[in-house]
């Protein structure tokens, strides 16, 4: 099969679809790659090295999209690439759909079949191709936050562990997934105080046990978090339903009571987020303050470490990858339903049941 790798055009979105690693291993199962030139440039992936691995070096994205039959990327396309896809092909990247209605239109008339990361599952329940990014803005989620708690972002001017004799900020984290723990491990590291809430008693008593008492946890419920909330000095959103649009669990009217310079990082803003006030946001320009509280709402966050992330994501997709090329969509998602809970859009069709019902004004 002919893979086609693209090179990222989301605003500093730096990440790459296939390392040199992955294109070695595709064509050893003999697949052909062809990767646009500069794909991997801005994290130290030359063309020379794709070349090496058995690449083809396409001159410009319209030829990737134009030939190839297995698009694999990382963030959700644009529409010009929307544009440029047709039937018959088979996209593979992150969708975030529920948020997306814009997307899901032209990804719907463009014909292709879309399987998104975040919703492909493993046997165990878990989101394979969601978790390593997951990790990686769990942990980013705390040092964007500290930063913009300094007095210079326009933060309260508070560094997050304190120091002796003056107390460490308070740190909120709602949701206590992949995400959330990941967050907590940061905060509790640089010395904050913690609090973690899910509504998921077996997920506090798993964090409980991981944690002991260098964090609090808390049950999330409305009256709970609104008390969090206003006592707090960075709340991190970290709350996922797998496909759907996320609930809003901080309400406008709660920021005019919070502490001023406080600050919100939404990491759940990919599926619209998780505070009533989010907006997307980019790393040229990542926050903007509502009633006296920062928002810091990247929906790429993981691609300020771009090759971090790039690795991490690769060596959780490159199994998919081997399955889709060598089988065919169709096939592969036939004899795995785990990779089958990944397709989002097929035929004109939203299929994903929670992206369905979040898009209902688009699919009915």
């Amino acid at each position: 099969m002919l893979v086609g790798v693209p090179k990222e055009i989301k605003v500093h979105e730096y990440r790459v679809g296939a390392t040199p690693h992955s294109v070695r291993e595709l064509v050893r199962h003999g697949h052909q790659v062809l990767v646009e030139s500069g794909a991997g440039a801005a994290i130290g992936l030359t063309d020379a090295q794709y070349l090496e691995a058995g690449a083809t070096i396409a001159a410009s994205a319209a030829e990737v999209f134009a030939q190839a039959e297995l698009i694999v990327k990382v963030k959700e396309p644009q529409p010009q690439e929307c544009r440029q896809l047709h039937q018959g092909q088979t996209l593979f990247t992150y969708l975030h759909l529920a948020a997306d209605p814009e997307q899901a239109r032209l990804l719907m008339a463009s014909g292709t079949t879309a399987i998104a990361y975040e919703t492909v599952t493993a046997a165990n329940g878990t989101l394979p191709l969601l978790a390593p990014m997951s990790e990686v803005a769990g942990r980013m989620a705390i040092q964007a936050g500290a930063h913009c708690l300094e007095k210079t972002q326009g933060g309260a001017g508070l560094l997050l562990g304190g120091v002796p004799g003056v107390a460490p900020a308070k740190v909120l984290i709602l949701g206590g997934g992949v995400v959330g723990y990941n967050a907590a491990l940061i905060a509790v590291g640089m010395g904050a105080q913690v609090t973690v809430m899910d509504r998921s008693l077996d997920r506090l008593r798993h964090l409980d046990s991981l944690f002991g008492n260098r964090i609090r946890s808390g049950h999330a419920v409305s009256g709970a978090i609104e008390a969090q909330v206003l006592g707090a000095d960075l709340i991190v959103g970290a709350v996922l339903i797998p496909g759907a649009a996320t609930p809003k669990l901080v309400p406008r009217e709660w920021l005019a009571r919070m502490k001023p310079g406080s600050v919100l990082v939404d990491v759940s803003i990919d599926q619209g987020g998780c505070f009533e006030t989010s907006r997307p946001t980019t790393h040229a320009d990542p926050t903007f303050v509502v009633d006296g509280i920062i928002h810091y709402c990247v929906s790429n966050m993981p691609g300020a470490v771009a090759r971090t992330s790039a690795f991490a994501l690769n060596n959780a997709t490159l199994p998919f990858v081997l399955a889709l090329a060598g089988k065919g969509s169709q096939q592969a998602m036939a004899d795995d339903p785990h990779l089958a809970a990944g397709l989002n859009v097929h035929e004109g069709r939203i299929i994903h049941p929670a992206v369905a019902a979040a898009l209902v004004a688009i699919t009915t």
